[in-house]
């Protein structure tokens, strides 16, 4: 566990970094979301040792469903003009392929792998993010972008490589 919070302080230092050292609402709000998420994923993996990583996420999705189903038809009530079908597309996409067929992968991942050490590959996220956006949007990043991804590299080779000590 150790490596998983020597690569979230990097992360946050570069998050905060980027955004120029000041803490804004935003941050709190991000944080209680990587908390909540996190213990998600940590449950999410224990279940899924039992129920297999599909069932784990559609469990999750059904005990969930009703829970977010009022917020999101309050917002979308709110907004003035429906998404055009792009956008509705776009959105099916991210929610049917990337996110619920993806998820079966990676539970069964941190099922495997365990939670400490296949969980810090997401770490990696913001970094294949700013890449992303800059094959695909010809965006600029910086060369701190690529101290702190391979510092986040080498922090995940330390936790891969991490003797983990599990309960008898």
């Amino acid at each position: 566990w150790g490596w998983a919070v020597a690569g979230a302080a990097l992360v946050t230092a570069y998050a905060l970094r980027q955004g120029e050292g000041t803490l804004t609402a935003g941050y709190l709000w991000l944080l209680v979301a990587v908390v909540l998420g996190g213990m998600g994923y940590a449950e999410g993996a224990r279940a899924s040792r039992t129920l297999g990583g599909w069932r784990t996420i559609c469990w999750a999705l059904t005990i969930s469903a009703p829970v977010v189903a009022l917020p999101v038809g309050w917002m979308a009530a709110q907004q003035p003009h429906w998404p055009s079908s792009d956008v509705v597309a776009a959105c099916a996409y991210l929610a049917f392929g990337s996110m619920f067929l993806g998820f079966f992968a990676w539970y069964r991942g941190l099922a495997a792998g365990g939670i400490a050490r296949v969980g810090q590959v997401q770490l990696l996220q913001p970094f294949l993010t700013v890449v992303a956006a800059a094959l695909l949007f010809g965006e600029t990043v910086e060369a701190t972008t690529f101290v702190f991804a391979a510092a986040v590299i080498a922090v995940i080779a330390g936790g891969r490589r991490a003797i983990v000590r599990t309960p008898t």
